[in-house]
């Protein structure tokens, strides 16, 4: 469905929906106000919600890849750990390592079609899936979000805390370990840099939240920032998180892409904005192969 179609009211309500804001009532009944020509509420909401089979760019049978699914121990976080691991075919070199980061609902289709995207790129990229020790993604998004709720957040973060040290040590790891994140994912990737200064290489949140303030003049890693201009919540975090890294004199870079909504990378729903999701994608390849092949 075309975006320009559904009022931006209904992204908004989205995302205060899909980040625990209002509940699902409250977003039905918000949903029920709308009145467009032409238009039912089943076929809005079947706009806002993902439809993961317009989402995979990068077959998972591709035969310049190979995909798996590798465990890992996470004493202080859940436990055990489980993730998507996507490796280049031919790998007789040692090659960087990259961490991507899911939303706050667990390992869907489109967060591993971006981890095979990045190994078609002569990545080694990794998945965690966070709801590992709930069964795992479950299928669909409202559920799996229920599910992430539930989850201790500390223990959350020691999982992908662990994940980052245990993929850059991957036998054929350069050395260099980036990440990129998306939303909860977003966050992830600055807290990450900023509680793993000497694990992170590079990190490229999009449409993130700031790490915690004590933490960030730990920053070492340099940072490449994503926003889209639509998106107040996380925008309206974006000015003190600014001024802290120009304080503490840290090597960032931040883009607002024009008039596109949190989550417009993500092309299995309406919010997805191809011009401004592949500029996104194509300084994210650029800025991880500056700072992790050299």
């Amino acid at each position: 469905m075309n975006q320009q179609i559904i009022p931006q009211e209904a992204f908004d309500w989205y995302d205060e929906y899909a980040h625990g804001q209002i509940d699902r009532r409250e977003f039905m009944g918000r949903i029920a106000t709308l009145t467009i020509s032409g238009m039912t509420i089943g076929s809005i909401l079947s706009g806002l919600l993902p439809n993961y089979a317009l989402a995979e760019q990068v077959s998972f049978n591709d035969p310049e890849i190979t995909a798996s699914y590798q465990e890992f121990d996470s004493p202080l976080g859940n436990g055990t750990g489980k993730g998507y691991l996507v490796t280049p075919k031919a790998m007789t070199t040692p090659l960087p390592v990259v961490l991507v980061v899911h939303e706050n609902r667990g390992l869907n289709p489109y967060i591993e079609d971006v981890t095979r995207r990045l190994a078609k790129q002569g990545f080694i990229a990794f998945a965690p899936d966070i709801l590992h020790t709930l069964g795992g993604y479950p299928g669909n998004d409202d559920e799996g979000r229920a599910m992430q709720k539930t989850m201790d957040n500390a223990k959350i973060e020691q999982d992908f805390i662990t994940a980052a040290r245990f993929i850059k040590q991957h036998d054929m790891s350069n050395g260099k370990c980036g990440v990129v994140g998306f939303c909860f994912g977003g966050y992830i990737s600055n807290m990450l840099a900023a509680t793993l200064p000497d694990t992170i290489d590079a990190a490229s949140p999009f449409y993130g939240t700031p790490p915690p303030a004590e933490r960030i003049a730990d920053i070492k890693a340099p940072l490449l920032l994503h926003f889209g201009a639509l998106d107040k919540r996380v925008n309206g975090t974006w000015g003190t998180y600014e001024a802290a890294l120009i304080a503490n004199n840290k090597n960032y870079q931040a883009h607002v892409y024009d008039n596109v909504n949190h989550g417009f990378h993500n092309d299995s729903t309406s919010r997805y904005h191809e011009a401004s999701a592949e500029l996104a994608w194509s300084r994210t390849l650029e800025f991880f192969n500056k700072h992790l092949r050299s």
